[in-house]
């Protein structure tokens, strides 16, 4: 994959490496790090430990991601806060769910309707694929909790969502950072996935509104 295909300037078809964390400069960002160097300072730790093997699966979107942070720190330096995009870009890095699913599907997630997501459309779910990408998601799992919420974003439906080299090499190409700025994504709490807990086999579950919260209406005001 080169960098004018691409648009990467993170290396030709070049292996990031893990370091200590004491590799990282003090004062020099991440993310500004990794893209120089190749080099993604590590914690021992499981919060790490999924970081890496993130990279290793997909290995073309982490550095995409690492690509647009470090453009948005050389356009607008480090700062107390990280503006849309450099926001969106964590997010996803850490707490993003890759979902392809049908439009009846999505409707219902973005609709906040948990009931026909989760109980009328549930065998619509043998259908869905759902990729956790987020490191820091997949940590959590490890002693899951019921609010335990993933962000989703949407695969397009052309894209074959068991070809992860094919998943890997679209995502370079969909994550843009206009697109990120609108922030795209749905939350999903990810215990609700049926079949991934015990417990929501029972209708009863959804109905916890602590958890599977209805999705909030602005209040517009008339103009006078």
């Amino acid at each position: 994959m080169n960098t004018t295909r691409a648009g990467l300037a993170l290396g030709d078809a070049k292996e990031v490496t893990f370091v200590p964390q004491s590799a990282l400069p003090e004062g020099q960002a991440y993310e500004d790090f990794i893209f120089k160097t190749g080099q993604v300072p590590t914690r021992d730790g499981l919060h790490d430990f999924f970081n890496g093997l993130c990279w290793h699966r997909f290995p073309l979107a982490k550095r995409r991601l690492n690509q647009l942070q470090a453009a948005e720190i050389e356009a607008q330096g480090i700062s107390a806060t990280r503006g849309p995009v450099r926001d969106a870009l964590t997010l996803f890095d850490e707490n993003v769910v890759l979902m392809h699913a049908s439009d009846e599907v999505w409707a219902a997630l973005q609709a906040r309707d948990w009931l026909k997501l989760f109980v009328y459309l549930r065998d619509q779910w043998q259908h869905v694929h759902l990729v956790l990408f987020g490191h820091a998601l997949v940590e959590k799992l490890v002693t899951p909790y019921k609010s335990i919420t993933g962000h989703v974003y949407r695969v397009a439906n052309e894209v074959n969502p068991h070809d992860e080299a094919a998943l890997d090499a679209w995502l370079v190409q969909d994550l843009q950072a206009a697109k990120l700025a609108t922030k795209p994504f749905e939350p999903l709490p990810v215990l609700g996935v049926p079949g991934w807990c015990a417990d929501n086999a029972e209708r009863a579950y959804y109905e916890d509104t602590n958890v599977f919260r209805p999705k909030r209406e602005l209040a517009i005001k008339a103009s006078k």
